[in-house]
Formats: structure tokens, C-alpha cells, sequence
């Protein structure tokens, strides 16, 4: 395979890219602002956050969301493209929000951890619902640690990474947006998955902080492809003109006692020819 490429470095705590209108937009956690990086390394910061963490998505009619532990709930973007509350969860629940995937049915799946980390007390996490009108609904619960989530293009599977769990979990989507028939999709054992991706030929991709790499598994679990890195990889996403490039976003990590510290140590790594979108 070929060396990663690197696209952009110097980003305080790099999450959640997404490949979106011929970009790869990442959410930089420590710096609160969302960047956009070409496959040429030009960037430019697209908007603000005030939160750790956020993340992004995109509805199915362009439109941007963010999941914000700060405002406790959904952003959404307005007509002028500025960032404006959307729905508000405490309702649901007052812990930090964590990642974010919208279907192609215009839902929004948020997860909660389920304590503060990482000083909290541990308890089981849960995946929330937000319909097109706003309304929000628990839908899964008694995860651990929810981490990275995708959609399978058939908008039929939702595939949770737990990372306490070590092990990618999946449920049936229902046309109403609710989750069913949970079950183990692929045991990751020694791995804790963050930010994972799916591609065309069924198989996802996951990211590991602790072993510094990305891991591409079939259904059940088989290992088919691993790319290493110098630095712990906090999330992965499939993109690029023919959907084959996977992007990496790495950092330093010193341990959950210094999630917040600031540093500029990390990158967006891009990996040519590495699966199919």
C-alpha cells in the first residue's frame, strides 16, 4: 500500500471527517472550529463550535448539523449558513453528547456516553433519535461507551462502535427511524474502535487510538486490511473523486488525563486506494 499522505498538520484534536462537496471537513475539538482540507492540503476554517467535543453531519439536502456538548443538543445550519440551536436534549439527557450520523431519510443519530469522561464514574451510553421535525426519542441503550456510527448506504443498518465493548454493534433501522435487533456485527478483541466508516463491499473501517491504526473487518469480525500510523488515529472516513482514499485523523495521546490539554500535534493523514466507499 501506498506511505499515508499527509494533508494538514498542526490541529489541536482532530474528530469526526466527513467527506462532503469534494472536501474532507473535520471537527478540531481543541481549536473549536471546523475545517475543510482539499486532497491538495489547502484548507480553511468554515466555522466556529464553542464546545468539547462536537461533531458534524450532513442532512440528505446539504444541510450541516452538530452534535454540541456545550449547548447540550442539535445545531443546525440556517439559510445564511450560520449555526443555530435546533433540538434541544437535556430533556433526554445532561451528559456530553459525543458523535453524530444522519441517514438518507433526513434522521439524525446522536450518541451519549453516559458519564463525564474521563473523570466520571462509568455507566452505559445510548443512541438518541431526531426525526426531520425536531422530535427526539431514545432508540438503543446499554452501550458501552458509543462511539463512531455509521449508516449503511441501503439505510437499513446502523453500525455503533462501542469502544468499551471492544466490538462494532449493529440494528435494524425501521422506516420510522427506530432501532431493532441489536447484535454484535464484528468482535474487535484487544482494539477499542472510535470513529469508524462502511464501504460499498459491506466491510467497515474502524480507528484505534491505543494501537495507532485504522482496521478494515468484514461482518463477524474478519481482519482485512490494517494501516498503521505514528500517533493515535481518533477517526477514519472513506472519500476522495473515486470514494477510495481513506482519511485518517491522528494525534498524540497521553491518556484520557490529558484530553484537554492544547497541542497542535494533530494531522489528517490520506491513504490512497484503501477500500471503496
Amino acid at each position: 500500500m501506498p506511505d499515508p499522505k499527509l494533508l494538514l498538520a498542526g490541529l489541536v484534536f482532530p474528530e469526526s471527517p466527513r467527506w462532503h462537496d469534494g472536501r474532507l471537513w473535520v471537527a478540531d475539538w481543541g481549536a473549536q472550529q471546523i475545517v475543510a482540507v482539499d486532497l491538495d492540503g489547502r484548507h480553511e476554517v468554515t466555522g466556529h463550535v464553542a464546545s468539547f467535543p462536537f461533531s458534524i453531519g450532513w442532512r440528505p439536502d446539504g444541510r450541516l448539523v452538530v452534535i454540541s456538548a456545550a449547548d447540550r443538543g442539535l445545531l443546525g445550519e440556517g439559510p445564511d449558513g450560520s449555526l443555530a440551536a435546533g433540538t434541544d436534549l437535556r430533556g433526554l439527557s445532561e451528559r456530553p453528547w459525543n458523535e453524530i450520523v444522519a441517514d438518507g431519510r433526513g434522521n439524525v443519530y446522536v450518541n451519549n456516553i453516559g458519564f463525564d469522561f474521563p473523570g466520571g464514574t462509568y455507566q452505559p451510553g445510548f443512541v438518541a433519535l431526531v426525526r426531520p421535525d425536531g422530535t427526539a426519542r431514545v432508540v438503543a441503550d446499554g452501550l458501552a461507551f458509543p462511539n463512531g456510527m455509521a449508516v449503511t448506504p441501503d439505510n437499513a443498518t446502523l453500525i455503533v462502535g462501542e469502544s468499551y465493548a471492544s466490538q462494532l454493534t449493529a440494528f435494524d433501522i425501521a422506516a420510522d427511524g427506530t432501532l431493532s435487533g441489536r447484535r454484535t456485527w464484528a468482535e474487535t478483541p484487544g482494539d477499542h474502535p472510535d470513529g469508524i466508516c462502511t464501504d460499498a463491499e459491506g466491510a467497515a473501517w474502524y480507528a484505534d487510538v491505543g494501537q495507532r491504526r485504522c482496521v478494515r473487518v468484514a461482518p463477524g469480525g474478519e481482519v482485512l486490511q490494517v494501516e498503521e500510523f505514528d500517533r493515535g488515529c481518533f477517526a477514519c472516513m472513506l472519500g476522495g473523486p473515486d470514494g477510495r482514499t481513506l482519511f485518517a485523523v491522528t494525534n498524540q495521546w497521553n491518556g484520557p488525563s490529558a484530553t484537554h490539554r492544547a497541542g497542535a500535534a494533530g494531522q489528517v493523514l490520506a491513504v490512497p486506494a484503501a477500500g471503496w466507499p
